[in-house]
């Protein structure tokens, strides 16, 4: 059984046409970006509704002090960082129910 889906046909500048066209599956590309993009919304107005607004100035700011702590960081620990998060990644998504080979 497969998911219900509604084909839609989208307008997109040169340069975003060029990386989709290179996308195995530029399909599951757009809909990972626009879900990450849905739960980013989604966070923003849980913020909102506890009373944290978010800022142009208040994120350029969280970016220069992340930016200031990282250039304080080694190649080393960065890669490190990197590599947990990766794995983080690849262990959520080997959680999700796996579809059987064909």
């Amino acid at each position: 059984m497969t998911a219900s889906v509604r084909k839609l046909s989208i307008s997109v500048p040169p340069d975003v046409a060029e990386r989709l066209e290179r996308e195995p599956n530029a399909s599951a590309y757009i809909v990972q970006a626009v879900r990450d993009r849905m739960r980013l919304d989604a966070l923003d107005a849980e913020l909102a509704h506890a009373g944290i607004a978010i800022t142009e100035q208040g994120v350029a700011q969280a970016r220069a002090r992340r930016a200031a702590v990282e250039a304080d960081w080694p190649a080393e620990r960065r890669q490190a960082v990197r590599d947990r998060v990766r794995r983080h990644l690849l262990d959520d998504t080997s959680d999700a129910p796996q579809q059987p080979a064909a």
